[in-house]
């Protein structure tokens, strides 16, 4: 028996929150559900999930607020997959990527996953994760994905 179901919140820091919830509103549409500006910092709640929360605080001094490229080299979590529940939703959200000049759009086969990696505005990794199979065997290094739409 699993005793969790689902990962609450993921807290980031953040150098600019205006620019981290202009980006994660427009890509994601991730509704803003409560902001506050406390004399120590100011923060964010964007809904990610039905029970899933981004939690953004804007700490511009703080060493931790931009992102590392070196993957394992990023501290104690190293990065972000957000999962999408349909291949249409995958599919904007790619395109809204590309249209922001963030990602190639590359799609990596993980076998059971389909994901797509880019860097967020503060540079951090982040994964967009579509499950194609929900037994999630099958995993498999990552290889260039082929659509079976295309030839």
């Amino acid at each position: 028996m699993n005793l969790v179901s689902g990962i609450h919140h993921v807290a980031v820091i953040t150098a600019d929150i205006d620019r981290f919830i202009d980006f994660y509103t427009d890509v994601f549409e991730m509704p803003v559900i409560f902001q506050e500006t406390t004399p120590a910092f100011r923060h964010a709640l964007l809904r990610a999930g039905p029970q899933s929360v981004l939690h953004a605080v804007e700490m511009p001094d703080n060493v931790h607020s931009f992102g590392s490229k070196n993957m394992f080299g990023r501290g104690h979590i190293d990065h972000l997959a957000l999962n999408v529940p349909t291949e249409s939703a995958f599919e904007i959200i790619r395109r809204k990527l590309i249209d922001r000049g963030v990602s190639d759009g590359a799609i990596a086969d993980l076998g059971s996953v389909l994901n797509l990696s880019f860097f967020d505005p503060d540079g951090m990794h982040i994964e967009v994760c579509l499950i194609v199979d929900t037994t999630l065997k099958g995993f498999h290094q990552p290889r260039p994905y082929r659509s079976p739409n295309k030839s």
